[in-house]
């Protein structure tokens, strides 16, 4: 079977997984695919590692077409997604509706779980900086270098998690509470496109083309993204 490597953003990982399959089935294509945050991918990718087809923040595609890594003619924005917060199941949703409750919450929580390397860290980041509260939430924050945040509302570590949304919904066990206020909020775009030095070029743009097509929506809303 042809099989064709993707690298992708964390926030595409629900998604992608069960597009990754419809597509092998319709197509006989293996997508192996590996997931990690934007800026780990950028890194490795930077670091000469190889693959078809990369998922990233629009941002971060637009650098690797700037570096001559992605064709530029190839680039798609797939989904947009908001941060959003969560509890462990079962805990009180505490009031996040605006940026005076947000602040309130925060400030009570213990401990709040965030991302070193996604999008959603670095906004969040930006976001306690702006509010004027960064000083008091890093000096209890729980930072993920990869993966989940809200696998540490699971395992007692922190009692709210902070992430992109579609990457809240990929673990058991959580609430989400729901998105960050949208005047607060600058959603990521994800975007695909095509390394310059794919080995299965025509299959990679087959994916892409699947992936941009409006049969994908359904499956890009149940995990929590926008298309």
């Amino acid at each position: 079977m042809e099989k064709i490597r993707m690298l992708s953003t964390l926030g595409l990982m629900g998604a992608m997984r069960s597009l990754s399959s419809a597509f092998e089935t319709a197509r006989g294509i293996h997508v192996d695919a590996d997931f990690a945050p934007t800026l780990a991918l950028l890194k490795r990718l930077r670091a000469g590692e190889a693959a078809d087809l990369v998922i990233l923040t629009r941002e971060g595609l637009d650098e690797m077409i700037g570096e001559g890594r992605v064709i530029a003619d190839t680039a798609a924005d797939l989904a947009r997604s908001y941060v959003g917060l969560a509890v462990r199941k079962g805990a009180p949703h505490p009031d996040i509706a605006n940026e005076a409750a947000l602040r309130k919450t925060l400030l009570a929580a213990r401990s709040i779980a965030y991302s070193r390397l996604g999008a959603s860290g670095v906004y969040f980041a930006r976001l306690i900086a702006r509010i004027g509260i960064a000083a008091e939430i890093n000096a209890k924050a729980t930072i993920v270098e990869q993966g989940f945040t809200a696998e540490r509302l699971v395992s007692g570590e922190a009692d709210l998690a902070v992430q992109q949304i579609s990457e809240l919904k990929q673990v058991e066990g959580i609430e989400v509470i729901g998105p960050v206020p949208h005047d607060l909020q600058t959603p990521a775009v994800f975007s695909a496109g095509r390394m310059v030095d794919a080995k299965q070029a025509e299959a990679a743009e087959a994916l892409l083309r699947y992936l941009a097509s409006p049969e994908v929506v359904p499956v890009l809303r149940r995990s929590g993204l926008e298309p």
